[in-house]
């Protein structure tokens, strides 16, 4: 009997005590690699919670790997922890450690696409980026939309510019989905605001015809008037002859002039040739662009020079344009 309850008594003290070692392994802080104050942890996609405590242990940042395993298995909270990068410092205990990990609070990265990149310049940036995991070829992919689920759609002009945050280990295909479904949330958004004086059919073209403001425009505030001056031109039937769809038309052929020959030249996107919009978008319009592509300036102007510091003098005749031309082109 005594022996029976010396057992007993024996076994409570190893339970306390391992209930101990676990209580103050847990509030204990935890230990940097080298001492240091902070340390950036990252866990890969696809790791298990044994793999990373595991892999904490290894490096000394936390004594017990064991101890973090039965937690998280007491918790159900084995399958919580997050892929990312973190920033762990050495004030924190492990219970810290794994709220940072279960709710995701990663290192946040940022990446700008700039409003009037193109497609090839977007991927070349993307490229550049190295938090980002590179998964597709060089150059534009053939089946890049077809990656994205629209295998039908032109990848030009799809990506909404503005400023993202993504963590550590964002695929490319991840990131250029979330920027593809920004530019179609804010354009259905802008669609359904859209002014009756627009002369756009589907949204698709009002990104086209953005796409073209977005080019022709130096001056932020003049991006209603040049959308009211190519609204005009539609309604009339007139001939959009912009600039900057020849120089899209022209691809890598272009070196950094047009010539006469140029603007004669045959290309789905020369609209000194063609009638109406081209037949994509000729690069990724802001939100300001494709607001004033959907909500033109009323005016009577039909022509537009630049006077060479990023602004424009509009005309309603074409002789009040070619002085204007003469003045800030020819005879510049």
């Amino acid at each position: 009997m005594k022996l029976i309850k010396w057992l007993f008594t024996l076994g409570l003290i190893v339970l306390f005590s391992i209930i101990g070692t676990a209580y103050l392994t847990l509030q204990n802080n935890i230990q940097l690699p080298g001492g240091a104050a902070e340390y950036r942890y990252s866990i890969a996609e696809g790791l298990g919670s044994s793999q990373v405590a595991n892999d904490l242990a290894a490096q000394k940042i936390i004594v017990h790997s064991a101890v973090m395993k039965i937690y998280l298995r007491i918790t159900q909270k084995t399958r919580a922890l997050k892929a990312g990068e973190y920033q762990l410092t050495n004030n924190m205990n492990m219970l810290d450690m794994l709220k940072l990990f279960e709710q995701g609070l990663s290192i946040q990265h940022q990446f700008t696409i700039i409003e009037g990149w193109n497609i090839r310049e977007l991927l070349a940036a993307l490229r550049s980026k190295t938090e980002i995991k590179q998964t597709l070829p060089a150059g534009v992919p053939d089946d890049l939309m077809e990656r994205l689920g629209e295998p039908n759609l032109h990848p030009e002009g799809a990506f909404l510019p503005e400023t993202y945050s993504f963590s550590s280990g964002t695929t490319d295909i991840q990131f250029l989905r979330r920027a593809r479904s920004h530019m179609q949330d804010y354009l259905q958004q802008a669609w359904e605001q859209r002014s009756e004086k627009s002369v756009v059919k589907t949204p698709y073209e009002a990104l086209i015809l953005a796409s073209i403001v977005e080019k022709e425009t130096g001056a932020a505030h003049e991006r209603p008037l040049i959308s009211g001056v190519f609204t005009n031109r539609l309604n009339i039937g007139m001939r959009l002859q912009t600039d900057p769809t020849v120089i899209y038309g022209m691809g890598e052929a272009y070196d950094g002039d047009i010539r006469f020959r140029d603007l004669r030249k045959p290309t789905p996107y020369n609209t000194y040739t063609i009638y109406g919009l081209p037949p994509t978008p000729i690069a990724m319009p802001g939100k300001h662009a494709i607001d004033a592509a959907l909500n033109p300036e009323s005016t009577k102007a039909l022509y537009f020079v630049s006077r060479n510091d990023g602004t424009h003098i509009f005309s309603s005749t074409l002789k009040a344009h070619e002085s204007a031309v003469d003045k800030y082109q020819r005879n510049r």
